[in-house]
């Protein structure tokens, strides 16, 4: 079974032999899947009136736990975004009462954003639909396949400096 993967290392094989585009049979197809993947996401999403970034602020405030509630720092940090990123998804998720701003009593500079009670019932249903996409795409694979695939990766970004943990 030939992809179009193999048909781009081919070329550079004949292009550059003294190139070894090897890795390209993983990211390449890293990319494609990622493209595929993306392409379906923003689709189910959509469904549901939200955009990836949007869909990931909401997933963030919801596994947090109840209240559901996070700074806005928390979710920059925990989404590795910048501020002015964030505060572009809050003020659109706010817009369509996705969320609300919780006031600190005791410092009414500092705020929580927190899930509204209808954020809450679209993030639950996109989240099923969203883990249903994903597992769509790994039903080729074996449990144990899954497994060591996602293993493999876990080790590959440990070894990347900048991919810490903002999270204790």
């Amino acid at each position: 079974m030939k992809d179009h993967v193999d048909f781009v290392v081919a070329q550079w094989a004949q292009a550059m032999p003294s190139v070894d585009a090897s890795s390209m049979e993983v990211f390449g197809r890293m990319a494609r899947l990622q493209k595929h993947l993306e392409r379906r996401r923003c689709a189910v999403l959509e469904q549901y009136g939200f955009k990836e970034g949007e869909f990931d602020v909401m997933a963030t405030l919801r596994r947090s736990g109840a209240p559901y509630q996070l700074t806005p720092t928390e979710l920059y940090n925990s989404l590795l975004i910048t501020s002015g990123a964030m505060t572009n998804r809050l003020s659109r998720l706010k817009e369509a009462g996705m969320v609300e701003q919780i006031h600190d009593p005791a410092d009414k500079r500092s705020y929580k954003v927190a899930l509204t009670a209808a954020g809450l019932a679209a993030i639950e249903k996109a989240v099923f639909s969203h883990t249903d996409l994903q597992n769509q795409f790994l039903a080729p694979l074996r449990i144990e396949e899954r497994e060591a695939l996602a293993r493999m990766l876990k080790l590959m970004l440990a070894k990347l400096p900048e991919d810490v943990d903002p999270i204790p």
